[in-house]
């Protein structure tokens, strides 16, 4: 089905027409239009247009009312202030283009699919093999999950990489323990558990960190071991494999909580650009990006300066010859760029790694990996706080498991669906708290714009008050309940009756996810559709508390809500999705 234009882009369209025959010497004008109190719409845009033509802006408008067509569409047009419009939608014009949406089979709702889509690599969620993931591994993947999912459904084409870290000396130390100690992992890797291959991997982590630090013998034989992972001996990679194996399963059993699809293929760790390495810094030495400087491969910027006055460089290579992260970084740009054929690349990271994908990005710049036509953009996101607002800690100290942070959601979510529950079981509540549970985690990060910090707590998360994943989910359970009740009435719009002005509201919203789903797309900017479903929501409660659906006054108004109801619903339902958040039928 063709995409369906909205309200808003209609009356933009008649706006522009007539202000452009008002001013035709302006050429294509802008009116500015935006949702309004004081009507459906108000236009802005005469004022700044006037100034510059040196017109009266309230004859300007009048102009401008005067060339604009009442009729299926604009109900009311009137001049207010200085020179706004505000325009008023005939109720026809609402139900019918929420009937357009609403007739499209695909369950787009109306969202255009992209004609000629780019290709975007999305660099996000990378924990580290060996390592259990903890609070500050959340956002990543939970914030590019959701921009992975919004750019698909768009139309783009999205390449997922897990820049997983399974590379450096730590491994040396690792290997050689597993070593001297063969049974450490004695198992095939499908036999384990998550938790059970995390606790395994702990165990030999700290065994060996043990061993490393007391026997020096054991630490010269570990660095040794070091330059047998890198030069691609075959039984110490067999070895190093064993443990990315082991961590695999890990990974999965935590992203399978987190109700998030992981693929192997995707898992592109930094090992996987090690070929690559020497011939990025050849490519950059010679190409005079990069100098040596005390024996180390560096680059130098400009505006980059230590508080010593002193320029900071980008250290490609060290002085002894080994690689650090930026050469492995300029390696993977190599990659997507010219391998993966990329027009856009997302890197999902902390904020505080914000200087380090700045001096990488401009190296790649200056050496014509990135240019006009292949941009590169550091999604950075903030630190998850506790309710002290200090970074989330236990109460050890410690940084929060992941794992035990999801528990204890899902266990909170449980206690509130089972006071709701009704005719649920108990293998019901137990699926429904694991909904409720991660998708209140989720959207508590996602409502939140990525760069800020944001406050975890789970009391808030899994109130059916406020803005809440929960009470966008009871919401739509609420939905499902009215549709289950209807009987032999059904959703059907009726576009010739007159509607309430809560109806009004809700409609003219619900016609608006369309440019929403488009600008958050655009943007990489999840918490702007949290926002919209929330609001959402909110009018569906309104509407809900002002407009009897099943006790309606006639058979017409009772299917008319009962559609309105249907495209919330559906509105809700999409949006959740695209957030990576269930929406359960029943609560």
């Amino acid at each position: 089905m063709a995409s369906v234009t909205s309200l808003s882009d209609s009356v933009h369209q008649r706006l522009a027409a007539a202000l452009s025959a008002a001013l035709p010497q302006a050429g294509s004008a802008d009116p500015l239009l935006r949702r309004s109190d004081r009507a459906d719409f108000q236009a802005n845009g005469i004022l700044a247009l006037a100034k510059k033509e040196k017109a009266n802006p309230r004859e300007l408008a009048t102009q401008v009312v005067s060339g604009v067509e009442s009729g299926e569409l604009i109900k009311d047009v009137e001049v207010s202030g200085p020179g706004f419009l505000n325009i008023t939608l005939t109720d026809r014009a609402i139900t019918e283009n929420l009937a357009a949406r609403y007739a499209d089979d695909t369950g787009r709702l109306g969202v255009p699919h992209a004609e000629q889509p780019g290709t975007t690599v999305i660099d996000y969620a990378q924990p580290n093999v060996a390592k259990e993931m903890h609070v500050g591994h959340l956002r990543s993947a939970v914030i590019g999950d959701a921009v992975t999912r919004m750019l698909e459904f768009t139309g783009e084409n999205v390449v997922r990489r897990h820049h997983i870290g399974d590379w450096g000396t730590q491994f040396g130390m690792l290997i050689q323990y597993l070593e001297e100690h063969p049974h450490g992992l004695d198992h095939r890797a499908d036999e384990v558990s998550g938790e059970e291959a995390m606790s395994n991997l702990d165990r030999l982590y700290k065994a060996a960190r043990k061993v490393f630090d007391s026997d020096e013998e054991f630490k010269t034989r570990a660095r040794r071991r070091v330059v047998d992972l890198q030069a691609g001996d075959p039984q110490t990679l067999a070895m190093w494999q064993k443990f990315v194996d082991e961590s695999k399963i890990y990974f999965f059993s935590v992203f399978e909580k987190l109700d998030m699809e992981i693929r192997d293929a995707d898992i592109v760790g930094e090992s996987g650009y090690n070929d690559m390495l020497a011939e990025t810094c050849r490519l950059l030495e010679e190409s005079g990006v990069a100098v040596r400087s005390e024996g180390a491969l560096c680059v130098f910027f400009d505006d980059i300066k230590g508080p010593d006055g002193n320029p900071v460089p980008l250290i490609v290579q060290k002085s002894d010859g080994g690689y650090g992260y930026a050469a492995t970084d300029l390696s993977a740009i190599r990659d997507r760029v010219f391998n993966l054929k990329a027009d856009s690349l997302i890197y999902v990271v902390d904020a505080r790694q914000s200087l380090h994908f700045k001096m990488v990005f401009e190296t790649a710049r200056k050496a014509g990996w990135l240019n006009d036509d292949v941009t590169a953009y550091q999604l950075a996101f903030g630190t998850v706080l506790g309710k002290d607002g200090k970074p989330f800690k236990t109460r050890e100290g410690e940084t929060v498991r992941l794992v035990d942070l999801l528990d204890e959601a899902i266990d909170r979510a449980s206690v509130v669906v089972r006071e709701k529950a009704q005719d649920l079981s108990e293998e019901e509540i137990a699926e429904r708290g694991a909904q409720v549970g991660v998708g209140a985690v989720k959207y508590a990060d996602l409502s939140t714009s990525a760069n800020r910090d944001y406050k975890f707590d789970l009391d808030q998360m899994v109130s059916l008050n406020g803005d809440t994943s929960v009470y966008l989910q009871y919401a739509y359970a609420r939905i499902q309940s009215i549709l289950r009740k209807a009987g032999d009435a059904r959703p059907a719009a009726h576009p010739e009756l007159e509607l309430h002005e809560a109806e009004r509201a809700l409609g003219l919203h619900a016609d608006s996810f369309a440019a929403t789903v488009a600008e958050a797309a655009t943007e990489y900017a999840p918490h702007k559709l949290a926002a919209y479903l929330y609001q959402l929501a909110s009018l569906y409660t309104t509407f809900y508390d002002k407009c009897p659906v099943l006790k309606a006054g006639t058979p017409e108004q009772v299917e008319n809500r009962l559609f309105l109801c249907d495209v919330t619903a559906r509105t809700l339902h999409r949006g959740m999705a695209l957030l990576g958040i269930r929406t359960p039928e029943r609560l």
